[in-house]
């Protein structure tokens, strides 16, 4: 019988388990130790939008928020969407009754009002969505400045008083007076892509209508981000989606792509966002890796 090996590699190998290097890298995600991401140049408000419905905008919104939430910067979410799935993946009440988005369109309540930390982290803040916003575009219509409503109740003023870095406006999945009030409220766009067959089917539509707000009503909207997200490395068709889209739009796409994930589909049903409910799993350390690019391209350059 061979001896057992005394080599310090081969005993380190005998000793690995999948369970621990998880465990290992959970602990990096979730205590950084100082490697804090960078703080921007300027505050980043970004709308995440896609009207296509199922492509991970509400998933990464608030998970590339929890990343960078727990890397040191005040990140705040804006539950645009009358769903209120953002709420929920990040535990906030959004109950009937509860100060939403729907009263902050309305002037009835300032954004720090409505703004509720979540428990995820303390740098974490959500305005939730409740079911009042169903009937939000329809009284939007025949008020005055329509279009602009939440661009006047996220002011720079209400910005500092949450001391917020970025900020993500989760929209819903139309090009309705929802996502125009986003769309005139923020500087970027980040836009989604599932790495589908559909995916790019209506895509041209939602770049024409921000072509229409970037002309009549935010000159200083681009696209600044897009994200493919459920990429399945088993199929060949996931690869041909992602070559194309990183052809067209060249050095928006993040080198980050987010793979399907159990992990990921699962966390929100617990109120969590995938770095809360499973720190060590691949979506958990896609999303993270896709926060650094952001932060990190949010200190390359000025203005979008």
């Amino acid at each position: 019988m061979t001896p057992p090996s005394s080599d310090p590699t081969t005993s380190h190998q005998v000793g690995w388990t999948p369970i621990g290097e998880e465990a290992e890298r959970a602990a990096r995600i979730l205590h950084p130790e100082g490697n804090n991401m960078p703080r921007p140049d300027h505050r980043r408000v970004l709308t995440v939008a896609n009207q296509k419905g199922g492509v991970g905008k509400t998933t990464s919104a608030v998970n590339l928020a929890a990343a960078l939430a727990v890397h040191g910067l005040r990140t705040l979410v804006i539950d645009l969407d009358p769903q209120g799935n953002a709420s929920t993946a990040l535990n906030v009440d959004h109950r009937s009754g509860t100060p939403s988005v729907y009263e902050v369109l309305l002037g009835e309540v300032s954004l720090a009002e409505a703004a509720a930390v979540s428990e995820q982290s303390p740098n974490l803040f959500c305005v939730p969505a409740t079911i009042d916003l169903a009937g939000a575009e329809i009284e939007l219509v025949s008020m005055t400045s329509r279009e602009s409503r939440l661009k006047e109740a996220l002011s720079a003023e209400a910005f500092d008083q949450l001391g917020v870095d970025y900020v993500f406006i989760d929209c819903p999945p139309s090009l309705g007076l929802l996502t125009v009030n986003a769309m005139v409220a923020a500087q970027e766009v980040l836009i989604p892509i599932q790495c589908e067959y559909y995916a790019l089917e209506g895509l041209g539509q939602l770049l024409s209508n921000i072509d229409l707000v970037q002309k009549h009503l935010n000159p200083t909207l681009a696209v600044s981000t897009i994200l493919l997200t459920m990429y399945d490395g088993r199929t060949k068709l996931a690869d041909q989606v992602t070559q194309e889209v990183r052809n067209h739009f060249g050095e928006v796409v993040l080198k980050t792509v987010i793979p399907r994930s159990v992990k990921v589909s699962e966390a929100p049903g617990y109120g969590q966002t995938v770095l809360a409910y499973d720190p060590g799993s691949r979506g958990a350390m896609s999303y993270m890796d896709a926060a650094r690019e952001v932060a990190e391209r949010g200190t390359k350059r000025g203005t979008p």
